[in-house]
């Protein structure tokens, strides 16, 4: 089945911060997922260590994500999905406190600090408004395609 993908070698995924049914990360995730399947994902990665938060806090396998995805599932499907898995779910109140303190998460330890305020030497050095690993993120995307910092 072919699956519309975007192609991430001509722009990036939606941003962290979109959410899709209350969730941030999640937009993006089943961007680079459905990139992935197609073969345009670029330098974008699947199941990365942001995309794993999310889905230890839904419970899920990046894997089965993948499967819905070759399947053609849109996103309100995806999110079906995920309400229609046995288990625990979060409600409308955790979901919405865990999408906030993902969305102002700080490097915390002296490595993810390092990490993060190279990438932000290298394409910003003089913004002094790149705190959070969304908005290093965000900024990244835009100077990727072409943007100016």
């Amino acid at each position: 089945m072919k699956i519309k993908a975007p192609d991430l070698t001509k722009q990036p995924p939606r941003s962290p911060r979109v959410r899709v049914g209350g969730y941030v990360i999640l937009a993006r995730l089943l961007d680079k997922g459905r990139a992935t399947i197609a073969g345009m994902n670029g330098e974008y990665k699947f199941a990365c260590p942001l995309d794993q938060r999310l889905l230890r806090f839904l419970g899920v396998e990046a894997s089965a994500v993948k499967k819905k995805l070759k399947a053609g599932l849109s996103d309100g499907e995806i999110l079906e999905w995920l309400d229609s898995r046995p288990g625990r779910k979060p409600n409308q109140a955790e979901i919405a406190a865990w999408s906030a303190s993902q969305e102002h998460r700080v490097p915390t330890d002296p490595d993810s600090r390092s990490f993060f305020n190279e990438i932000h030497s290298k394409i910003a050095p003089k913004r002094e408004d790149v705190a959070s690993w969304f908005d290093l993120l965000d900024l990244d995307d835009y100077v990727s395609f072409g943007g100016k910092p």
